[in-house]
């Protein structure tokens, strides 16, 4: 069983900055594909980003050169830095972790964090 905690949502303007974290507990978090979605209301949940444990990234088209996800598996924590902030950025973000390896088929997701962008 995999816990996720996410933090660093809130309220941003247009063009704003903010730093999602995803802190994982109770699995071995090498072992996962951790990604972050997004589902806006009214709409179906979708891959923002995500990084496998050797670093390999994959982004949304609609938000490539703005966001950068990242992980320190020291800290078992991953990272969503989110730059450019558009209204359309608004969502709730959801953490996600996927099993790799002998762990495939494992998926668990965080409870979600609001990030409203607006003036």
């Amino acid at each position: 069983q995999v816990q996720l905690v996410e933090s660093g949502g809130g309220l941003v303007q247009p063009g704003g900055s903010l730093r999602l974290s995803c802190a994982a507990s109770g699995s071995i978090f090498s072992m996962y594909r951790m990604g972050w979605y997004r589902q806006a209301p009214g709409k179906q949940r979708e891959l923002v980003a995500a990084i496998t444990s050797g670093g390999s990234t994959n982004y949304a088209d609609s938000v490539k050169g703005r966001h950068t996800i990242s992980r320190d598996n020291a800290k078992n924590t991953v990272y969503l830095q989110m730059n450019s902030l558009k209204p359309e950025d608004t969502a709730v973000y959801y953490c996600n972790a996927a099993g790799t390896g002998l762990y495939t088929g494992r998926n668990y997701w965080g409870q979600g964090t609001q990030v409203t962008v607006s003036s």
